[in-house]
């Protein structure tokens, strides 16, 4: 049975520190065979991105739904599709496991003994510990898995909304750790980059702590933000509004599973939150307007040079 994609917020955090060099190999490895386990937009995106890069490979997506199969395949993200996992993946040379994060794990480890035996398995998951350590735990699918986020994606989901650029100029994160097999990261980062991603190598605890701050923790306050005016205020919301909680608009399920597996780290996170929450409540209440022009120009000055890293007007 398939589980359906893992989006992904459209975050997009650097950390230039952690990156490889940018300059894309191409390796002798070209895959035949490439199952895709969940083709909503992340998945659907991936298999338009391979099959571009990859014309000669076959392409094979599995989703639950007929709707969701019918779609992937009109879309062109993928040859066939099916719902039946161990079919998709036997002999498979390329697995990419697009689902819940909360079902990578199993997965992962219920196809290790059928794809290909020299097999690579990735995952494009927004959580890495609770995942990584699953998978470790068995010896077969340990070898076979690298850890992967791409940092790309958006609140739309379906394989009707897939793109063939979206990894494109966009930072992916591989979280290999001593179990990992050299082989299978050098294979990784040169997937990603060949499909015009960056590379950036962390361990999977450095991942989940990065992402807990810039990506899960600002859904949430989108969530609360969106939740927080009544029916009378909602009438005036304007453009603001709608651009802070545009990420709100992602799949409840989905996040309630991110939530789940990055539990510490989230909540470590906010509680930093909720102490900014009460110094800006603070300087409010107490006149402290120098405190606030100086908070709100450094939120402006960290915005404006993530948003343009180029410094390009």
């Amino acid at each position: 049975m398939n589980e359906p994609e893992n989006g992904a917020e459209s975050n997009d955090n650097d950390a230039s520190q952690h990156a490889s060099s940018n300059t894309v190999t191409h390796s002798q490895w070209q895959p035949s065979r490439i199952a895709i386990i969940g083709v909503g937009l992340l998945g659907g995106s991936f298999g338009l991105a391979v099959r571009r890069e990859f014309p000669d490979a076959h392409i094979i997506g599995v989703s639950r739904g007929q709707a969701s199969r019918d779609s992937a395949i009109e879309r062109g993200a993928v040859h066939e599709a099916t719902d039946d996992i161990q079919q998709a993946c036997k002999n498979a040379d390329l697995v990419v496991v697009s689902t819940p994060v909360d079902r990578v794990a199993e997965i992962v480890i219920d196809i290790a003994d059928v794809c290909d035996q020299q097999a690579t398995v990735t995952d494009l998951g927004s959580t890495k510990a609770t995942i990584v350590s699953a998978v470790e735990a068995n010896e077969l699918a340990s070898r076979k898995f690298v850890g992967a986020h791409p940092i790309a994606g958006g609140e739309k989901t379906g394989a009707q909304h897939a793109r063939d650029d979206l990894f494109h100029n966009r930072t992916v994160v591989l979280t290999p750790t001593d179990a990992t097999d050299p082989q299978r990261l050098a294979r990784c980062k040169d997937l990603w980059q060949r499909l015009g991603s960056r590379v950036v190598v962390m361990s999977p605890h450095e991942h989940d702590q990065a992402v807990a701050s810039v990506s899960h923790v600002p859904h949430l306050v989108a969530s609360l933000l969106a939740n927080l005016p009544s029916d009378e205020p909602r009438r005036l919301a304007g453009t603001g509004w709608l651009d802070t909680t545009r990420v709100a608009s992602g799949d409840p399920e989905m996040w309630t599973a991110i939530c789940q597996e990055n539990r510490l780290a989230i909540v470590a996170e906010l509680d930093r939150f909720g102490d900014s929450v009460e110094q800006i409540k603070q300087m409010i209440l107490h006149g402290k307007d120098a405190e606030l022009m100086s908070l709100l120009d450094r939120a402006k000055r960290i915005r404006d040079a993530v948003a343009n890293p180029t410094g390009d007007r």
